[in-house]
């Protein structure tokens, strides 16, 4: 029996590539597939819609933005249950059989709650985008320093892709393209909403791994990421966000009296990191 899939993309602002993103689609997958484009509320909504419903997608438009996880859930529920969700960004491409060599993979392991693939960076570089939970040494320094010093060693452990040759357990999978089995995701209420922004996928991962379940990186499907692109015109909010998520994980993580010395500290510290990210220059 096929197995369905159901893909689901949120955009915002995203016209300019959501057209290449959904024509990739075709050759990515030999099974039949649903698709559901959610806009969170931007300036080009109707542009993104004519594109979707051009490619006989579903298109959701949103109301109010409400963060990227938020809008998954909300084009999630919108369709039928399916075996497999594909949620991915607009800003990507598939390769041809990407989803075929994903859903083989997902076969193979019945343990794989999800799995994602390889992603590269326009110029060929290879995204970490399969890695190992943070702890709380790399989280925080990571949280920290990631932006103001990207070569940090905490960033460079953190961001350290496992498994480049074979499907390998990872701790979590980059969110900019993930699929999962409907029913995990379904079990596990999708992303928590609480995080508006960074930090969702990391937190999804986390309860797949307590649910007894893997995350499995598939270097053998290949995805092409053309990077940030709903963010990097608004840096500023988007640094926010960063903060707030970063703070929001590990406290969840570290909870309980014994650590609240330390999620006080990180508190200070992310706020007054963001405060100097938000000043204007001099």
């Amino acid at each position: 029996m096929t197995a369905s899939i159901r893909v689901v993309t949120v955009t915002y602002n995203s016209s300019d590539v959501l057209g290449d993103f959904l024509a990739s689609l075709s050759e990515a997958s030999s099974s039949p597939f649903e698709v559901t484009v959610v806009d969170n509320a931007s300036q080009d909504a109707e542009a993104s819609r004519t594109i979707a419903e051009a490619h006989g997608a579903r298109f959701i438009a949103l109301e109010d933005n409400l963060g990227y996880g938020s809008a998954m859930n909300r084009g999630v529920a919108a369709g039928p249950s399916a075996d497999f969700l594909m949620l991915a960004n607009p800003d990507l491409t598939l390769a041809p059989g990407a989803v075929d060599a994903l859903l083989a993979a997902a076969e193979v392991d019945p343990r794989s709650g999800a799995l994602g693939p390889a992603i590269h960076n326009l110029d060929g570089s290879l995204y970490p985008s399969g890695r190992p939970l943070p702890s709380l040494r790399t989280g925080v320094g990571h949280a920290l320093f990631s932006r103001s010093w990207p070569t940090n060693p905490w960033t460079r452990a953190y961001r350290t892709t496992l498994g480049a040759g074979r499907p390998t357990p990872v701790g979590w999978l980059s969110g900019a393209c993930l699929f999962v089995r409907g029913d995990v995701y379904a079990q596990l209420n999708g992303f928590d909403e609480r995080y508006f922004m960074y930090f969702e996928d990391v937190d999804l991962g986390r309860r797949i791994g307590l649910a007894g379940f893997q995350n499995v990186y598939v270097p053998q499907a290949r995805a092409t990421h053309h990077g940030g692109h709903s963010t990097s015109s608004e840096p500023g909010p988007m640094e926010q966000a960063h903060h707030e998520s970063a703070y929001r994980y590990l406290a969840e993580v570290y909870s309980g009296p014994l650590f609240l010395p330390l999620r006080a500290a990180l508190r200070a510290g992310l706020r007054l990191r963001a405060r100097g990210f938000s000043r204007p220059p001099r």
